[in-house]
């Protein structure tokens, strides 16, 4: 009988703020993870500060601490869950550092191949009407070229002030429904892809 392991997923945000929707919306998303069979590791970008890539200061002192510390991690796990703010219609600048410096070589380490094959989802909240539809298109685009596999129907969460309830669930049943339908096919292709099945990507 073969045994069930929970595929890995790495969680985060691409906001720095204490007090950020998308790190709210992140931590919710891997508490649905965990429940709906997989393992998610939440990880706040705080902990892990990197300069500005700087072509110059990569070949002068390597790849900062944070950024081997966060590639480690990455390594260690199967799936990724991002939550994208959206500044000015765009992806933040943190994501977009922090993307950068992942994809960077370490001595004989490919930082592309970490990317390799790994599958996603995205999510995004937003104060405004669109939710952060915007910058859903844009990572979805990023994470495609990294050779990230992205899977449909991300989630926007729009007026996001008042989307979440004094537990951090969103309020709106149709929104977390549809977060947990995210969740689940994340989980669900994850284990079928660790099991074989040859019917996944055909």
């Amino acid at each position: 009988m073969t045994t069930y392991t929970p595929p890995r997923i790495l969680v985060f945000a691409g906001s720095a703020r204490e007090g950020s929707f998308n790190k709210r919306l992140a931590r919710l998303a891997a508490e649905r993870l965990d429940r709906l069979g997989g393992e998610a590791t939440f990880i706040d970008l705080r902990d892990y500060p990197l300069p500005l890539y700087d072509g110059d200061l990569e070949t002068r002192e390597g790849l900062p601490a944070s950024a081997r510390s966060l590639q480690a991690l990455l390594a260690e796990h199967q799936g990724l869950l991002l939550a994208s703010p959206e500044y000015n219609g765009f992806i933040t600048p943190l994501m977009k550092n922090t993307l950068d410096w992942l994809s960077r070589s370490d001595g004989d380490r490919s930082g592309l191949a970490l990317f390799a094959d790994k599958l996603a989802a995205v999510v995004s909240a937003s104060p405004g009407a669109l939710g952060g539809m915007r910058s859903l298109a844009l990572i979805r685009q990023l994470l495609g070229n990294l050779g990230v596999t992205v899977l449909p129907n991300p989630l926007a969460v729009p007026r996001a002030a008042q989307a979440f309830g004094e537990g951090g669930e969103l309020a709106d049943e149709s929104q977390q429904q549809r977060l947990d339908a995210l969740c689940q096919r994340l989980v669900a292709t994850l284990a079928k892809l660790q099991a074989g099945d040859p019917a996944v990507g055909s």
